[in-house]
Formats: C-alpha cells, sequence, structure tokens
C-alpha cells in the first residue's frame, strides 16, 4: 500500500500562486506515473498534469502555461506549482500515482480556493 500526503492548497486571489505538494511512501520507477487530479463542483474529475519518472509531463489545456509539475530527485514527491490562477481553479486537487504492475493510490486532496 503507498501513502500519498498532499499539501500547500489554501485560499488564494485572482491571479495569485500556490504550490501543492505530494509526498509518496514510494517512489515510482520506470513507467510508473504521477498526476494531478482536481474536482471542482458540478464538474468531472480532470486530470491536470501528470509527471513519469524520466520527468516527462503533460498538462490539461485549461492549465498550460499557467501550471508546472515536477518531481524531487528521489521521484518520492511531486509539485504542482500553480501560477496565475483563476476562480475556475478552485478545485480539491488529488495526487495520484498509477504503477506499470497495476497499483493505483490517491491522496486524500487538497482544497484550492481561488477568489475573485
Amino acid at each position: 500500500q503507498v501513502q500519498l500526503v498532499e499539501s500547500g492548497g489554501g485560499l488564494v486571489q485572482f491571479g495569485g500562486s500556490l504550490t501543492l505538494s505530494c509526498a509518496a511512501s514510494r517512489r515510482i520507477f520506470g513507467f510508473d506515473i504521477m498526476r494531478w487530479y482536481r474536482d471542482a463542483p458540478g464538474k468531472q474529475r480532470e486530470l491536470v498534469a501528470s509527471i513519469n519518472s524520466g520527468e516527462s509531463t503533460n498538462y490539461a489545456d485549461s492549465v498550460k502555461g499557467r501550471f508546472t509539475i515536477s518531481i524531487n530527485n528521489a521521484k518520492d514527491t511531486i509539485y504542482l506549482q500553480m501560477n496565475g490562477l483563476k476562480p475556475e481553479d478552485t478545485a480539491v486537487y488529488y495526487c495520484n500515482q498509477r504503477q506499470l504492475e497495476g497499483g493505483d493510490y490517491w491522496g486524500q486532496g487538497t482544497q484550492v480556493t481561488v477568489s475573485s
């Protein structure tokens, strides 16, 4: 069982910045991927950004150019630097680790609220 612990959420004004962190109890290897998702009221869960052990990244169109996902050297903590925040970014953000061998683990979520 892999534990994922998110932190860094909070209340921020329009145009502000926040950095989320997700610490995993197991580092990622090979084709494992870590992702940030978000749940906003009345919307489907959205994949925000992903990164693999080779540090290849992907982003949702809605956050490209504003959000940056990164991973530490130990490959067990990911970050989501969020700049230019908008009210539509308000959501609960979840960290996910998906392992090639089938493991799929989630954090407890952290609330991000952007005021207009």
